[in-house]
């Protein structure tokens, strides 16, 4: 039977949401004030979850401290205190929304996994908006 670990962590970014293809006005209109273009901050909380069939020798779907370097290395080493425009390559083309953060949190860690394990990230960009991918 299949059963989830799931890890917290959090991380502390900025960003600015903003389309250059788009007018000043029109990323205003879209994005309002999270289009300031002196950037703006938050406390991310971050779950990754991680399912799969328990190892009958370990008791454990994943050894839950190889999880934590994982995320350490692929996400709070590269996002945290980083301006996710300016500095994390992740972002240099992508706009940093809470979607596509998800999505890229999710492509790093997977690659990186046991095969046969499925993963779900959240990111919690504030207490009452969050993100999840896959969906």
């Amino acid at each position: 039977m299949k059963t989830a670990i799931i890890r917290k962590e959090h991380f502390n970014s900025a960003h600015r949401l903003n389309n250059p293809k788009w007018s000043e006005e029109m990323n205003k209109q879209v994005f309002g004030k999270c289009n300031n273009p002196n950037f703006h901050g938050h406390n991310y909380e971050l779950e990754v979850k991680v399912v799969g069939e328990v190892d009958l020798d370990t008791g454990f779907v994943m050894d839950v401290k190889v999880l934590k370097e994982l995320i350490k290395i692929n996400v709070l080493d590269r996002y945290d205190h980083k301006n996710l425009n300016l500095d994390v390559e992740d972002f240099k083309s992508v706009n940093p929304t809470a979607e596509n953060i998800a999505r890229v949190v999710y492509e790093n860690l997977l690659k990186h996994l046991p095969e046969g394990l499925e993963l779900t990230i959240r990111i919690y960009e504030t207490e009452r908006n969050f993100a999840e991918y896959p969906a």
